[in-house]
């Protein structure tokens, strides 16, 4: 995978951002002052991820409640985040993020000490486009000046990661972090080049 790849771009929740505490805490809002058990909403959580949907969102749904706000002072970097990247630039790779993420993700990636290992931040709030479309990949590519060919995608999401990188003609590594693990292909398109279980193990690679 290595020849000819000049940037490695990554997603970032669940990527290089630990999110679990944020999900948790929007589900135990969402069921406040209801009958639902977080477990119950868990369940059914999973029950939908398995189908390659947004679990917590579809669970929502499913129950009727409210889509309460995302917490982000509870999301936190993996704690190999900062040293796989710091590698990957050591190793003469450029860094790029293609992100769906609220305004501010700049400032984010600075405050957690991620920002001086990246070189170009393509975040849908600035950019006015979301993944899975796939003009947000295209324009991380133009901001990157480089080709599709010469970059890899990195991300946890088989349909938002991996599919429309594919489809343009990126390289693509899936990271079963967080509700991906419940994930799985259904068909070639959306197959990963390469599939690991950590960030770490990206050095097995690059």
């Amino acid at each position: 995978m290595t020849n000819k790849i000049k940037w490695i771009f990554f997603d970032v929740g669940t990527t290089l951002v630990d999110e679990t505490k944020a999900y948790d805490h929007r589900i135990k809002d969402a069921i406040a002052g209801t009958d639902i058990s977080f477990a119950q909403f868990q369940e059914k959580r999973i029950f939908f991820a398995k189908q390659n949907l947004r679990g917590d969102l579809e669970a929502i749904k499913y129950f009727g409640l409210r889509k309460t706000p995302w917490h982000k002072e509870d999301e936190i970097p993996y704690p190999d985040a900062g040293e796989v990247l710091r590698y990957l630039a050591a190793k003469g790779y450029q860094i790029g993020v293609i992100a769906n993420q609220s305004l501010g993700t700049v400032g984010r990636l600075e405050s957690w000490g991620l920002l001086q290992y990246i070189d170009v931040v393509a975040a849908s709030a600035e950019l006015g486009c979301a993944k899975p479309d796939m003009k947000i990949f295209y324009k991380a590519l133009e901001m990157a000046g480089c080709r599709a060919q010469e970059a890899v995608m990195v991300g946890d999401r088989l349909d938002n990661d991996i599919f429309p990188a594919k489809k343009i003609g990126m390289r693509t590594v899936w990271v079963r972090q967080g509700f991906s693990t419940y994930q799985h292909h259904i068909s070639r398109e959306y197959e990963p080049d390469e599939t690991v279980e950590s960030l770490m193990e990206l050095k097995n690679i690059f």
